[in-house]
């Protein structure tokens, strides 16, 4: 499993208000930092401080404190592929077609 990070703290304050975890307290941390990675559906995850995370590196990172069924969890958790796959909407060519619609004028 892949772990990736985020350190912005409206995305983790997100993050926590959306799984409702009580037991987490970001007054503990000076630079908190949250470390995920995502298998089959689950959101494995853990807080690190920044400068502890920074001299161990992400590559590191074997192990989680958490898991969340990944619904949970906002949408920028999700793999990057399936993000990619998403954007992947075939009713865009479609929208193009409808606004160049030429109307025949009106005589009478």
């Amino acid at each position: 499993m892949q772990f990736r990070q985020e350190s912005d703290m409206k995305k983790i304050k997100e993050f926590l208000s959306l799984v409702e975890n009580h037991k987490i307290d970001l007054r503990h941390y000076k630079h908190p930092v949250l470390v995920w990675g995502l298998q089959e559906g689950t959101t494995f995850y853990s807080f690190w401080e920044e400068d502890v995370l920074m001299r161990f590196g992400i590559e590191n990172v074997d192990g989680w404190d958490f898991e969340e069924d990944q619904l949970f969890c906002p949408d920028w958790v999700a793999d990057p592929e399936d993000e990619d796959e998403e954007d992947l909407d075939d009713d865009d060519d479609d929208l193009g077609q409808i606004c160049n619609l030429k109307f025949p004028s009106k005589s009478n």
